[in-house]
C-alpha cells in the first residue's frame, strides 16, 4: 500500500539541483515523478523513483542529505471531483495532508502521491472506501514512462 519516496534536501543556489539530477542518471536511477518546494536557503526535492533505496545510498554518498518516507499513492480517474472525493475522506477523518503532487502513469487515470499527518489511518480509510493504489512493482514497471 505504501511506497517510498527519496526526499532531498540542497541549497537554494546554483547547479545544486543538477548535481542531485546528474547523481541519479550517472547511478540508472529513473526519476518517475517529482515535487521541488524551497525557500530562500534550501529545497526539498521529493522524488519517487525507480530505485529509492539506491538513490539514497549514491546521494549520501556524493555528499548529499537524503531520505526515504513512506507515501501513499492514490490512483484516481481523471474526472472532476474525483481528488476532492479522495481528499474528503481523509479531512472528514481529522487527518492533515501535509503535502502531495502528480505522478505520471502509463494507464489513462491519475495517481497522486499523497503525505499525511497519519498514515495508516489515512490509508486503511482510502482502502476502506475502495481506492487503489499504486505498488511498488507498478512503480517498477513505469521505468520507461
Amino acid at each position: 500500500m505504501f511506497i517510498k519516496q527519496l526526499s532531498v534536501f540542497i541549497e537554494n543556489r546554483e547547479g545544486r539541483l543538477e548535481k542531485v539530477l546528474k547523481t541519479l542518471k550517472d547511478n540508472n536511477i529513473n526519476i518517475i515523478s517529482l515535487s521541488l518546494a524551497d525557500t530562500s536557503d534550501y529545497g526539498v526535492l521529493r522524488m519517487i523513483t525507480s530505485n529509492p533505496e539506491d538513490g539514497k545510498k549514491v546521494l549520501k554518498d556524493n555528499g548529499f542529505s537524503a531520505m526515504l518516507t513512506d507515501v501513499l499513492a492514490v490512483k484516481v480517474e481523471h474526472k472532476a471531483g474525483e481528488l476532492q472525493e479522495v481528499l474528503d475522506i481523509i479531512c472528514k477523518a481529522g487527518i492533515n495532508v501535509e503535502y502531495m503532487y502528480a505522478l505520471a502513469t502509463k494507464n489513462d487515470d491519475a495517481t497522486i502521491v499523497i503525505k499525511t499527518s497519519t498514515a495508516e489511518e489515512a490509508a486503511l480509510l482510502l482502502q476502506k472506501e475502495g481506492a487503489e493504489f499504486l505498488t511498488s512493482k507498478e512503480i517498477e514497471e513505469l521505468k520507461s514512462v
